[in-house]
């Protein structure tokens, strides 16, 4: 059924490319050229909610927390190998997870006969982590062999925990100093603020829905970083081409525009990211699960919020439009001076 589907959705695709390239397709405009929306006005409202909720999530993180996958727990690892053909991961997870050794993760690398299981820690000390890993060699059988097996302690998975997290800070602090050289420090400030205001809200959902928190739940949250952040860039360069262009437009006004004359991209970028996930969720598998809940999350409902109703109308508070009108009055007072 799966794979039907993926067939169809590709000749749909391959269709649409050789008619569209044929010209045969009417332009599609997303946004009429004439909106003009007032976006910023809803910052009021936007701004306190959005406060709210990152308090809330924060709330939730320090009490209620965070569902630790085998990464950050420790546990087993163990690395087999099919001695024929493509290894049957289905058949694998029925296998260990008919064990009841608690949360089991499957995972193929390399070729499709390498196959990386995961396996919870066990109570009982090194004892009992050997016993779950004599159970998961029998129950693999003979068509496989074990490559490599590795028990990963509570001291490293706090290593790993504790790195994932440094990488999380380093990235945005990187994002940060990027911003201040290409805009200014208000732009910086503002994407810097989005983008722990995204961190958040997608933490605290993860402290709510409790999916497995990994290594790949940090991709995600990376991921959503860098969505985010390409999302704002291109509506602050779009508002600092017009702050170059109308001096002395409000700046309010200035934002709405900006934000307006973006809003087709933003879309049909939001659209086919969502369709992506969807697709990923639907038919991605457990393995994956974790990592495409959380994207699905913070990308399609913060990230695109926070681009529009955070990132841009911040501008406002932190003086971007005063200095404007500032550095208009002094290239004005000389002109006045030399007039005769």
């Amino acid at each position: 059924m799966t794979q039907t589907v993926l067939i169809g959705l590709g000749i749909l695709i391959a269709i649409l490319t050789v008619v569209s390239a044929l010209g045969l397709l009417p332009s599609l405009r997303i946004v009429p050229d004439n909106t003009h929306f007032d976006f910023t006005r809803f910052r009021r409202i936007s701004f306190p909610i959005s406060a709210a909720l990152s308090i809330v999530a924060i709330t939730l993180f320090f009490t209620h927390g965070l569902n630790l996958g085998i990464d950050f727990k420790g546990g087993l690892l163990l690395e087999v190998k099919a001695k024929s053909g493509t290894a049957d991961i289905a058949a694998m997870r029925a296998a260990v997870e008919g064990l009841r050794l608690g949360e089991v993760q499957l995972q193929q690398f390399g070729g499709p006969e390498n196959v990386l299981i995961r396996v919870a820690e066990q109570p009982g000390g090194d004892a009992a982590q050997q016993v779950a890993l004599q159970k998961v060699r029998g129950v693999l059988g003979d068509g496989v062999s074990i490559e490599r097996t590795e028990v990963l302690g509570p001291r490293v998975a706090g290593e790993l925990l504790a790195y994932g997290m440094l990488g999380l800070m380093l990235a945005i602090v990187a994002i940060l100093i990027y911003l201040w050289f290409r805009f200014e420090w208000q732009f910086a400030l503002g994407a810097m603020i989005a983008n722990v205001h995204d961190i958040v809200l997608t933490i605290g959902f993860m402290s709510i829905s409790q999916v497995d928190f990994d290594l790949t739940s940090i991709a995600a949250l990376l991921t959503i970083l860098g969505y985010s952040l390409n999302d704002t860039v291109v509506i602050y360069d779009r508002i600092r081409e017009m702050l170059r262009r109308y001096k002395k437009m409000p700046m309010p006004q200035l934002l709405n525009e900006s934000i307006n004359s973006t809003l087709s991209r933003s879309i049909i970028t939001h659209v086919t990211v969502t369709l992506a996930l969807l697709a990923l969720l639907v038919f991605g598998g457990h393995a994956i699960h974790s990592f495409t809940a959380v994207m699905m999350f913070g990308v399609v409902l913060v990230g695109t919020y926070t681009s529009i109703f955070i990132a841009a109308p911040i501008l406002i508070y932190l003086g971007v439009h005063s200095q404007r009108f500032d550095a208009a009055e002094e290239q004005a007072t000389p002109a006045k001076k030399n007039r005769p």
